[in-house]
């Protein structure tokens, strides 16, 4: 007869990873909006001059402001990633180590049998993310680093503050002002997509392990089983 289990919370996402986490949904939805409208602008019917309307004015305030709080954010997030607990940690998303990586990517093919084919359904062991996650995480640091980069390059050749002027190295060495801004627009389609993909495996993974996670970015718990002989 199986051992009937319980469940125990555990402390996984500390303050800052989940202030990280709505700030940069917030700031990324902000950015995508303002910065298709901005790439694709649409007509807006008014009965005043065009001298009087500020619209697309007010659009690009919005998507500057915003890319300044995404930018800083993510510094804190590279930061935390050596101050925080071991699940924020910067070694959950870049493997070290031959055994480290073998079993990351062990646990990555479970995720995509769980995931992709649904070809197993057993509960994932990570309290944390689980290996594919992790990785797919660091891709999307990589695209933060790329869209800051891109878009503050673009913006240095209308400001005169000292952070956008710390990267006009970026549209000569890409090509032009062209090249870089289709190259960002490009990289929003990325965020768009993984968006997505990510709000509907939370709601999956929620379901199929039943740890929490989506309350668990709310208040940084998790459940996980232990059964009553292992008390």
């Amino acid at each position: 007869m199986s051992q009937p289990t319980v469940l125990h919370r555990v402390y996984v996402w500390e303050r800052p990873v989940r202030l990280y986490h709505w700030v940069n949904a917030l700031s990324v939805a902000i950015l995508c909006v303002t910065g298709y409208l901005i790439g694709r602008p649409i007509a807006i019917a008014s009965g005043t001059e065009a001298s009087f309307s500020y619209t697309f004015g007010w659009i690009r305030f919005v998507h500057f402001a915003a890319a300044f709080v995404f930018f800083f954010n993510f510094l804190g997030r590279i930061y935390w990633g050596f101050a925080g607990n071991r699940f924020a940690r910067w070694d959950n998303f870049i493997p070290l180590g031959r055994n480290r990586f073998q079993q990351q990517w062990r646990e990555a093919i479970d995720v995509f049998k769980v995931d992709i084919f649904q070809s197993k359904a057993k509960p994932m062991e990570s309290i944390g993310h689980n290996a594919l996650a992790s990785w797919t995480y660091f891709l999307t640091f990589l695209a933060f680093l790329f869209q800051s980069i891109t878009g503050f390059g673009l913006y240095a050749a209308m400001s005169k503050a000292w952070l956008p002027r710390l990267f006009r190295w970026i549209v000569p060495m890409m090509g032009g002002d062209f090249g870089v801004r289709q190259w960002h627009h490009m990289a929003m389609w990325f965020f768009i997509i993984f968006a997505m993909l990510h709000v509907y495996l939370v709601f999956y993974h929620d379901y199929v392990e039943g740890r929490g996670i989506i309350s668990s970015m709310a208040g940084g718990w998790k459940f996980v089983e232990r059964r009553n002989d292992q008390r």
